[in-house]
């Protein structure tokens, strides 16, 4: 399809999710983003992370001053998050690409109030506008973007081709990274997404650059 196509199906998309918007939508998702964000604090604040296994390799990135393709499962999604936020003090500019549907409207909020930019957009609905949104969010405003490489749908631990086009593009490497916490809850999901529980142990590992 061509790219003029590919915007005006983006654009129907984000049209019916703001009509979808209604009031009470938009208070009920307001109370979402509040007890998303206590919980997360929850666990990040009683969580103890005892190690991170590769620190230097996200040091580097951050010395350097230039974007990266920070990549894990989405499975990973909690304490990962949490280690590249920590980023954005530092200088990195961290960004998440995040669904345009209406479901996408709590993570969005949540990300833009820890300070991410936010890109929307979904491999499966709009992946070549998202593609080149996320090409201009790299290479003209230096945003690092977050890519759960297996999202949003699976399948599991299958890596999907955007965050390699991605970073072919923009010569931007990918930082794979991952985790783990003890005690921990696996949901029943096609993920098994990690919920890790308070006053557990985590250890964070970050790999070299590809």
């Amino acid at each position: 399809p061509s790219l003029k196509a590919q915007r005006s199906r983006t654009s129907g998309v984000e049209a019916t999710s703001k009509r979808r918007m209604s009031a009470g939508r938009k208070v009920w998702y307001a109370m979402l983003v509040a007890m998303a964000r206590g919980v997360a604090r929850v666990l990040w604040s009683t969580c103890k992370v005892e190690k991170v296994i590769g620190a230097e390799f996200m040091d580097t990135a951050v010395e350097q001053g230039k974007p990266v393709i920070p990549c894990y499962w989405h499975q990973m999604h909690i304490f990962c998050s949490r280690f590249m936020l920590d980023q954005i003090p530092r200088g990195l500019k961290v960004g998440f690409l995040i669904s345009p549907s209406v479901s996408g409207e709590v993570p969005a909020a949540m990300a833009r109030a820890w300070g991410a930019a936010v890109v929307r957009g979904s491999p499966t609905r709009t992946g070549g506008q998202a593609l080149r949104d996320m090409y201009l969010t790299v290479n003209k405003e230096g945003v690092s973007p977050v890519i759960t490489v297996d999202g949003p749908k699976g399948p599991a631990e299958v890596v999907k081709i955007g965050a390699v086009l991605l970073a072919r593009l923009t010569r931007a490497p990918m930082i794979p990274m991952a985790y783990a916490a003890s005690p921990a809850k696996l949901w029943n999901s096609w993920d098994r997404f990690m919920l890790p529980r308070p006053f557990g142990r985590i250890v964070i590992v970050v790999g070299e650059p590809l």
